[in-house]
């Protein structure tokens, strides 16, 4: 996108904020143009939501400025938003609204959003209320929209509505959020705040990370070179006045500044050191359901699933908010009895499972003893015992962290303690429900690591597509066309389930809860509303059509690399012989992996064709 020769809408500049005797921001800087659309990102804690309240108003800095053109609008998306005072959604929707704003159109986005209106805002879940802070701040179609974290507490079907809606928008977006696959197909432009400062990329966030790292890399070399010149220096300094018998004054001094600069340089904070402690190995088969039912009322939840999972195996399972996905775990591991049908676990399972709510912090314990549970300051690593603090440094947590309360942890902090305390566990079956909430970009990257060389079974509840496509061998998700409380399994992650299925999970109508008729989110915008017209066909490629055109070949490489890791394993001669069991798990992960790659090869090549198609007539 071009930019415009007109001032910027939005600029904040030379922003300086302490927080408790410590900078939080030091000369941070923002500019938003018009129809720019504009992350930021950050390690957690960073101040990232403190830099967009000072954008929105909210927070006034130390030092610095804030400047908003004349006669421009803006709404402004928390994290949490507040109900109170409001004895329904369509009020607290409506308060957002200005005196030009179109109250219909706010209507008809609440219904888009699966929100009747009359909801007590002290029921609501946290994906209803979500829904309702984001019919409040789209409705009016401000210039700028700042949203902190939109895709919390949504499914996928409504993030992918979101997505679509954001992308057909004319306003100003600056955007924080931890969904990638969210960022990279919306932003134009990264900011990232590291160490205060801010740095500006003019490209989206699918470059960021590349980039981030070359910038890293090119301060450790400077770094590399500055510990050098001292280290001549000092040698200098050692045998070069001895022999001449005088000092070099200016020299001397310019050593000292050298030592000073190396001191003062405050380096990038350390990354998260994250491992599972791994239990024996389970037997080769981890579970077999067949037949498995449930129901709650008169209502199917699970209907007939037949499933096997072998060791190694990586399940995920994504679907709408209440559409079963915890029912589900619960009767895959034996939590819940089933109506009808049978489960049959493995032999030597260490099961270890991370709650979405991470229920088992106590608010009032301290950081160590959260993980010690009290007892002392040793707390046991895979049956090994360590220090607390060590194991704490191992999540990025600092020393002076150790008492500090579980209910003063950020969210991104508590996600880091509840996988700390997790993964201390001995396990070869991992049960992780949306274990990606509010982690940084750094540690949600070596939990794909870890998970990727995890040697057991791991059944995973995620909206994050991204963590999906890296981690998952199959997907599990609801089929409604197939009947009520059905669910149909497809090898590979999230897209390969869309080219599997040929629709998006997007399709599929959020649950109800009883008695409610809500009309589901879809995609569109609140513009497209009207009476059903006939199919025609396309004129060009659909927003999906072209997001999975640009990154099917990333998705496509991954899996040859993975598949080439694979057949190499396999090709070791005494790989059989030394272990049958893992012998048989890789030819499986094999045999999928060639099929996901095999049906991405396909779908990326029915839409190079349609692409060619289309531009050529």
């Amino acid at each position: 996108m071009a930019r415009s020769a007109a001032p910027p809408l939005l600029s904040l500049q030379d922003v300086h904020l302490t927080f408790g005797g410590a900078p939080l921001l030091a000369g941070a800087e923002l500019h938003l143009y018009e129809g720019e659309r504009l992350c930021l990102v950050g390690r957690n804690g960073s101040g990232k939501s403190t830099l967009l309240k000072i954008a929105a108003g909210l927070v006034e800095p130390d030092r610095g400025s804030r400047k908003l053109r004349g006669g421009t609008t803006w709404r402004y998306l928390e994290q949490e938003p507040d109900f109170a005072g409001f004895a329904s959604v369509l009020a607290y929707a409506e308060a957002g609204l200005g005196q030009q704003d179109d109250p219909h159109r706010l209507r008809l986005l609440l219904q888009e959003l699966g929100l009747a209106g009359d909801e007590e805002p002290g029921r609501l879940s946290g994906g209803e209320a979500r829904r309702a802070a984001l019919a409040r701040v789209l409705a009016p179609r401000p210039d700028i929209l700042l949203l902190d974290e939109p895709t919390n507490h949504l499914d996928l079907p409504t993030i992918e509505w979101l997505e679509g809606h954001l992308a057909e928008s004319a306003s100003a977006l600056v955007l924080i959020s931890h969904d990638r696959r969210f960022l990279s197909d919306l932003t134009q432009r990264t900011v990232w705040i590291d160490r205060g400062a801010t740095r500006r990329l003019e490209r989206g966030f699918a470059h960021f990370e590349a980039w981030r790292d070359e910038q890293l890399e090119l301060e450790a070399q400077a770094r590399h070179k500055l510990d050098r010149k001292i280290a001549a220096e000092e040698d200098w300094l050692r045998y070069g006045v001895t022999a001449r018998r005088k000092r070099n004054q200016g020299r001397l001094a310019k050593l000292n500044e050298l030592r000073r600069s190396r001191r003062d340089a405050v380096k990038a904070t350390g990354q998260a050191t994250i491992a599972a402690a791994t239990a024996e190995a389970s037997g080769k088969r981890v579970l077999e359901a067949k037949g498995l039912a449930k129901s709650f009322g008169e209502a199917p939840v699970v209907a007939g699933l037949s499933l096997v999972l072998q060791r190694g195996d990586r399940l995920g399972i994504a679907g709408p908010n209440g559409s079963g996905k915890t029912t589900l775990i619960k009767l895959l591991t034996g939590a819940l009895e089933p109506d009808a049908g049978r489960l049959k676990l493995g032999t030597n399972l260490e099961l270890v499972s991370l709650d979405q709510r991470r229920a088992g912090l106590d608010p009032q314990a301290g950081l160590a003893e959260a993980l010690t549970e009290g007892r002392g300051d040793q707390v046991s690593v895979g049956g090994q015992p360590r220090h607390v603090m060590s194991y704490l440094q191992d999540f990025l947590f600092k020393p002076e962290q150790a008492g500090t309360p579980v209910g003063r942890l950020s969210g991104g902090e508590r996600g880091r303690l509840a996988l700390a305390i997790a993964l201390a566990r001995p396990s070869n079956f991992l049960i992780l429900d949306e274990p990606t909430n509010d982690l940084d970009l750094e540690t949600l990257d070596l939990l794909e690591d870890l998970l990727a060389g995890y040697g057991g079974t791991v059944i995973l509840v995620s909206h994050d597509r991204a963590f999906l496509d890296a981690i998952v061998t199959s997907l599990l998700v609801p089929a409604p066309e197939l009947g009520p409380g059905r669910w149909q399994e497809y090898v590979g992650g999230y897209a390969d389930m869309l080219a599997q299925r040929g629709a998006g999970a997007a399709e599929a109508p959020e649950a109800k809860g009883p008695g409610k008729a809500k009309a589901a989110p879809r995609r569109g915008t609140a513009r497209e509303a009207g009476p059903p017209r006939a199919p025609t066909p396309a004129a060009k490629l659909s927003f999906k059509e072209r997001h999975a055109l640009e990154t099917l070949p990333e998705r496509i490489a991954l899996l040859e690399r993975q598949v080439g890791r694979l057949r190499a394993r396999m090709e070791d001669p005494n790989f059989y012989a030394s272990d049958p069991e893992a012998f048989q798990a890789t030819a499986a992960d094999l045999a999928r992996a060639e099929a996901a790659l095999a049906a991405s090869e396909e779908e990326w090549l029915r839409l190079e064709l349609r692409r060619e198609e289309i531009e050529g007539s």
